[in-house]
């Protein structure tokens, strides 16, 4: 991960917690009280996010002191000690809630992505996730998902060209779209078109696109495609993909889905920091 990016939301993550003081830690706590405290596992779940949840405190006491008993991407059973921390009692209580927020959110992120890839293990298919991720925290998001086990989509519009039905919509057809975007595109990025049915597959199969996503089309209609395709093009299927359907659209032979449901609708793991 972009370490100037992670403290950048983590600088911006201080000043909204505290815009100028902690009334009860300033006013209750001697400067020079040092402590010594734990984190605590309070359900299951896939860890994400120690270096950030560390990063926090030691933008706050330079001198803190962890003590790790797990990494990232270890499974973490309820009662478990995640590590120990010592230093600044006002430093931990300080920073406290904004380290559990983004660890608890990538950790939840973590165990979800944990789940969509047992689901499909048997199958030669990506999982990925898309853009539907949490504004200003899209860097650790994404990082959760890989962490979890699946992978990452575009992490912005810069990454690749994908044309999607507004696109379409606007000029008028996907031929049309396509060699517009072929022709300002640099050789090294790649183009991936958005279809909803079998007709707009099939005009997609004949443009240079590298990549056709199939957007909310029918299992059946999927199949099909995907037979049509043969080695042609990257398939994409998206749109109403969950942990109960999911290996259904593996079966079909898709070399890729994407879904929303990796980072917008997962919940954040039950974690506690606990002063000794």
């Amino acid at each position: 991960m972009n370490q100037i990016m992670i403290d950048e939301i983590i600088t911006n993550g201080l000043k909204e917690d505290i815009s100028t003081m902690d009334l009860a830690t300033d006013l209750l706590i001697p400067k020079d009280q040092r402590s010594k405290a734990f984190l605590l596992a309070k359900e299951e779940g896939i860890i994400a996010g120690i270096s950030v949840f560390q990063r926090v405190f030691e933008k706050l006491d330079s001198e803190i002191v962890f003590t790790f008993f797990v990494e990232d991407g270890d499974t973490i059973s309820k009662g478990q000690r995640i590590l120990e921390i010592y230093g600044s009692t006002s430093a931990i209580l300080k920073g406290e809630r904004l380290a559990l927020n983004l660890l608890q959110r990538m950790s939840g992120i973590a165990t979800t992505a944990g789940l969509y890839a047992r689901q499909v293990k048997s199958y030669p298919v990506k999982v990925v996730d898309t853009r539907k991720t949490t504004p200003n925290l899209r860097i650790l998001e994404k990082y959760a998902v890989r962490v979890g086990g699946c992978y990452n989509h575009r992490f912005n519009l810069s990454d690749g060209m994908m044309i999607k039905d507004n696109h379409i919509q606007a000029l008028g057809s996907i031929t049309k779209a396509v060699e517009r975007g072929r022709e300002g595109l640099p050789h090294t990025v790649k183009i991936e078109v958005e279809v909803k049915n079998l007709t707009e597959f099939k005009e997609a199969l004949a443009t240079s696109a590298e990549i056709i996503m199939l957007d909310n089309m029918p299992i059946s209609e999927i199949e099909e495609a995907v037979r049509i395709n043969g080695d042609l093009k990257i398939l994409e299927a998206s749109g109403g993909i969950h942990l109960d359907n999911i290996e259904a659209y593996a079966r079909t032979g898709v070399h890729i889905i994407s879904t929303g449901a990796l980072t917008h609708s997962s919940r954040a793991l039950d974690i506690s920091l606990l002063i000794q």
